[in-house]
């Protein structure tokens, strides 16, 4: 179908954080139509508001699938729904976006792939610091530095309120390693592009609010066959500390290149959705020396303070999807990568759980 005809009818399931950003996008664009939004609550009504739209409202996404017929599904519920939502919609003949981790488990994860292929559908996973140009140009850098690589890298959330709510419905489910840890483990497999032989993970429940066999704040650990390695720590919740919370940072032999995002990574920013993705500058410090080992190169900035803000990073996600249709873009390695971030996220859960180091 060309969007050039009309436009792509989408109904967005889910109408939280992610949901309505997606929306909006959707909203905006005319290339697509949105044709109806699900939620089990409100959400939906009050985004209807916010767009000031009139979209047709459903609590039940069967009926919504099967009322509205869309050309495609955004999907932004829990994880523990996406693997049921994403194989329906690919049934029904709908292209899909949906937001990371693709499913909560590898077999799911393998499941949706599969069925993409068998219908030859897209399924676009919500990595959205893909489409960062400042995510981009570190990891562009992180390669110049020479192998190995040591790469550090975490967000910590001191949530509360609201915020709270959504951490500890999102841990009904997954860890905060594996729901946030998939993103920097891409980043991570971008950088080395080196396969993962192991990894390693601690975690701690701190609180009495989320499931006896779930951790509310883990650290991951991973070598890669390259000899890179590379940590990434994340944890949720009121108790958690906001010093050192936003840590993006990789150093080779050639030198280190790091994030500093000195606004966003303020204090009382750790729950707020922007500043996850807000970079502000990049520092590139270079490790050349000469006969006195003194520095032979002063360290470089690049200011990146003129960037798309959250919104407008969901907008980039939304005509990339379009795109993967409108030109039938072959997204096989997309979902490869996908796959193989959710992976390592769960070895590292499994490592966590038995206290060994798990090969890959």
């Amino acid at each position: 179908m060309s969007t050039q005809n009309k436009p792509i009818r989408i109904l967005v399931v889910g109408c939280g954080n992610m949901g309505i950003a997606h929306a909006v996008a959707y909203h905006k664009f005319p290339e697509f139509e949105i044709c109806g939004l699900v939620s089990r609550g409100d959400s939906k009504s009050k985004l209807n508001g916010q767009l000031q739209a009139n979209y047709p409202l459903y609590s039940d996404f069967g009926k919504a699938l099967a009322e509205s017929k869309p050309d495609a599904v955004c999907i932004s519920t829990y994880p523990d729904t996406h693997e049921d939502f994403a194989v329906r919609s690919l049934e029904a003949g709908c292209h899909i976006f949906i937001e990371k981790p693709l499913a909560d488990s590898v077999a799911g994860c393998e499941r949706i792939i599969a069925k993409a292929k068998e219908v030859n559908k897209k399924v676009v996973v919500g990595y959205i610091l893909r489409h960062h140009p400042s995510w981009i140009r570190f990891i562009a850098e992180a390669e110049k530095l020479g192998k190995p690589l040591v790469m550090r890298m975490n967000l910590n959330q001191q949530s509360q309120g609201y915020m709270w709510d959504v951490h500890r419905n999102l841990m009904k489910s997954l860890s905060p390693i594996v729901d946030c840890g998939v993103h920097y483990i891409d980043v991570m497999c971008q950088m080395t592009r080196s396969k993962p032989v192991s990894v390693s993970a601690i975690g701690a429940r701190l609180t009495e609010d989320i499931a006896e066999d779930n951790y509310n704040y883990g650290q991951l650990q991973i070598r890669f066959e390259d000899g890179s390695v590379g940590w990434y720590e994340a944890g949720w919740g009121p108790m958690v500390s906001e010093t050192a919370f936003f840590v993006k940072d990789v150093f080779g032999p050639k030198g280190a290149v790091s994030i500093t995002a000195k606004d966003a990574g303020a204090s009382g920013q750790s729950d707020k959705v922007d500043s996850h993705t807000k970079t502000e500058s990049i520092r590139i410090h270079h490790a050349a020396i000469d006969s006195e080992n003194r520095f032979t190169k002063t360290d470089e900035w690049i200011d990146l303070a003129d960037e798309p803000d959250h919104q407008e990073l969901c907008n980039r996600e939304q005509l990339y999807f379009l795109k993967t249709i409108e030109e039938n873009l072959n997204l096989d390695d997309h979902l490869e990568d996908a796959l193989n971030s959710l992976k390592i996220a769960f070895a590292c859960d499994e490592s966590v759980r038995t206290g060994e180091t798990v090969m890959l």
